[in-house]
């Protein structure tokens, strides 16, 4: 049994749909009969085409919210639009800034419950099961929405494989917007970086408090050069400085799932591994034989890290 309809809140940046929109909405297909998204900005037209592939049949725009940002417009929009009997039976969101900000003030104009931080969606009659890791993942919870829709729920990216249902190009039509949000985006400040974003990279070399001091995070950085691969950290050297919390992999930090791992000196503390047990192959390196990060690793190599990453780097620099 499905439910009937299900709406996916939708981001996009520079025209391109997120990743984790697209997973959302391949497990909304299995869910709902209709899957619609709901899209704040002026270019709806240009993301439609990505949406209906995935399997969204309709794209309700706000169009140009003027710099906005989106938490109240298209808060109000949502509740609005639910308040005059359009309701779809569950509003999925990504967990991202965005979608943190907008279901948290959707929460209250509907007076509806907000699930977060899940990683399973299934349906139990006219209602959803939501699964939730808690503990630092070492537990999964299943909870029950009881009572009226929509159904809020907030999904960890990673969490489904996203895969084309081979739709046609979603049909676009304007979302009213009755309250305009007063915090105004004056400027954006984009990272200067190189190579793959760390979310969406097939290979992630990371490095942890036992390079020992910050200036060793460059032997990370030229390792994932080398592989094409992103540069991550665990929890403990963005706390200390190190490098900035956007390489942060972790519970707290960016959940990755590449084709290979590689732990420079993490020991493998639960809240970094809740944000990469995913990955297909792990490659720990860790001079303490007992770190839990083996635990979990396909490939481990007990050794000082200052004496592996040099070797491995300077034998692929003469691969050429």
């Amino acid at each position: 049994m499905a439910l009937s309809k299900i709406w996916v809140f939708a981001e996009a940046a520079d025209g391109k749909v997120s990743t984790t929109t697209l997973e959302i909405l391949t497990k909304a297909r299995e869910l709902a009969d209709t899957v619609e998204c709901v899209y704040a900005g002026g270019d709806a037209d240009a993301v439609a085409g990505t949406l209906g592939e995935y399997g969204a049949s309709k794209v309700l725009a706000t169009g140009d919210l003027g710099g906005s940002l989106p938490g109240v417009p298209v808060a109000s929009a949502i509740a609005a639009a639910v308040q005059g009997g359009d309701a779809p039976a569950a509003v999925l969101f990504a967990t991202s800034y965005e979608g943190r900000d907008i279901v948290g003030r959707l929460s209250v104009k509907l007076d509806r419950t907000v699930i977060t931080n899940n990683v399973d969606l299934e349906v139990d009659g006219d209602s959803l099961v939501t699964t939730e890791p808690v503990f630092g993942g070492t537990t999964n919870v299943k909870t029950k929405f009881t009572g009226a829709g929509p159904f809020l729920v907030l999904v960890r990216p990673k969490s489904f494989a996203a895969e084309p249902s081979g739709g046609a190009a979603a049909a676009v039509e304007a979302l009213a917007v009755p309250e305009a949000g007063q915090a105004k985006v004056l400027n954006r400040h984009v990272e200067e970086r190189s190579g793959p974003q760390l979310e969406e990279a097939d290979i992630v070399v990371s490095g942890g408090r036992g390079l020992g001091e910050a200036p060793k995070f460059e032997m990370v950085e030229d390792l994932a050069k080398l592989l094409n691969a992103a540069p991550g950290a665990s929890r403990a050297i963005v706390d200390a400085g190190w490098v900035p919390y956007s390489y942060q992999v972790g519970q707290t930090g960016k959940v990755v799932k590449p084709s290979v791992y590689i732990a420079a000196g993490i020991s493998g503390a639960t809240q970094h591994m809740v944000g990469m047990k995913g990955s297909k192959n792990i490659i720990a390196i860790n001079k303490d034989a007992e770190a839990p990060i083996f635990s979990i690793s396909d490939l481990g190599i007990v050794g000082d890290v200052h004496k592996v990453l040099p070797a491995v780097i300077e034998a692929l620099k003469a691969r050429g």
